[in-house]
């Protein structure tokens, strides 16, 4: 069996090819440019395997409801360029094999999912969210990818103000003080002026941030009740797990029963942003299996 993934940015794609096991047998980089230019990059590159079926982790937003009728499209974004791109439909003229379109976060949580399984982990529910240039969340409830009437958009949801942090306006363009408003890494320089690299860990900002990812995690603690919830991307570290883990628990004052946080409350279990890739093979692989 041979499977493909295409981890779709909207700054570079990185498309790959693998075996059952989601061990990685060839691989390539390229810059998200126009729409033709780059999914034209993507044929070409799978016209070089015999792939049973791939995978696709997109940015978006997307959509994913097979009876719409603009199924398999990158639709409203902001990404200059690419609206209303029909992906998969460019994709399926020339590579006639199984595909299975979801967002990039959703990828990255079915590769972490499959990895904590893989790990012997008694995980059967997962969320994970992406802290980056945006916010996104994905979740798996029973091996199943949560949404069904679109894909989640976990990054916009209202959180209350850190009392030291009500003049913020925020960033998002749609909600202002979304949570991808609040922590998203554009926030570092409406709020500073500088980078999120360049801000050292006991700036009080990342206490402030903390508090915010915090009431993510208890969020979905509440609605869910995952068995673990994993924190990616740039802005994302250990040290600032900390944070907010310590928040967490204050905010969460002993309510309900979870796991000891350092299991709950985790990095990526696959090192240098791999989880969608893993997640594209397994999906891609459960499609021939269904």
């Amino acid at each position: 069996m041979l499977l493909g993934s295409i981890e779709a940015g909207g700054t570079k794609f990185v498309c790959a090819v693998g075996n059952e096991n989601y061990q990685i047998k060839d691989q390539t980089t390229f810059p998200t440019t126009t729409p033709e230019e780059t999914l034209q990059k993507t044929v070409d590159y799978f016209k070089q395997f015999a792939v049973d079926a791939i995978g696709i982790a997109s940015f978006g937003p997307i959509e994913v409801r097979k009876t719409a009728p603009n199924y398999g499209f990158i639709t409203d974004t902001p990404k200059k360029g690419w609206n209303n791109t029909d992906f998969v439909g460019f994709l399926t003229k020339t590579i006639k094999v199984p595909i299975f379109f979801t967002t990039d976060v959703n990828g990255s949580a079915f590769g972490e999912y499959v990895m904590s399984q893989l790990s012997n982990e008694d995980v059967d529910s997962l969320v994970y969210y992406t802290i980056g240039t945006g916010v996104g969340g994905g979740a798996i409830i029973n091996g199943k990818l949560v949404g069904s009437l679109g894909h989640p958009e976990m990054g916009h949801v209202k959180v209350k103000r850190h009392p030291d942090d009500l003049d913020f306006a925020g960033v998002c363009p749609f909600h202002k003080d979304c949570l991808e408003g609040l922590v998203s890494g554009p926030t570092f320089e409406a709020r500073l002026n500088k980078a999120g690299k360049d801000v050292p860990l006991s700036d009080p900002v990342w206490d402030i941030m903390s508090y915010y990812v915090a009431q993510a995690a208890l969020q979905v603690t509440l609605i869910l009740r995952p068995d673990k919830i994993v924190f990616g991307g740039g802005v994302t570290s250990e040290k600032f797990l900390e944070k907010v883990r310590r928040d967490f628990a204050t905010l969460l004052n002993e309510y309900v029963h979870v796991p000891p946080l350092e299991q709950y409350i985790t990095m990526p279990e696959i090192s240098n942003n791999g989880s969608a890739t893993v997640g594209d093979f397994a999906l891609a692989k459960r499609l021939l299996r269904e």
